[in-house]
């Protein structure tokens, strides 16, 4: 009974460190899906060209890929995370501009 006791109680840790590691932040996803979407709907309406498909793409992958790097150490700061937001509203707006160019496919 002793081994068991020791089991779940690893295993609370694991899923209670997990909870508050500070990493998860659902506002941070849900707007990368939004953009995302936001991208395709451009593509699909011929708002957008090629060219500036693929540049809000990599503008979206590194913004991923900044959010991982930022999540590597287990916890997302408040700095790192206004440091997200302030990309993502960048590229929220490039998104807006390149749709509303007169640029078409």
């Amino acid at each position: 009974m002793n081994a068991l006791r020791k089991i779940v109680t690893l295993g609370l840790f694991v899923v209670a460190g997990t909870a508050f590691a500070g990493t998860a932040d659902p506002v941070v996803n849900q707007r990368q899906d939004n953009q995302k979407d936001r991208i395709q709907q451009g593509v699909a309406s011929g708002a957008l060209t090629k060219k500036e498909t693929k540049r809000l793409a990599a503008e979206q992958r590194g913004i991923a890929a900044e959010e991982k790097a930022f999540k590597a150490d287990g916890s997302l700061t408040k700095a790192e995370r206004r440091d997200l937001a302030r990309d993502q509203n960048r590229a929220s707006r490039d998104i807006y501009i390149q749709k509303h160019d007169a640029q078409t496919r």
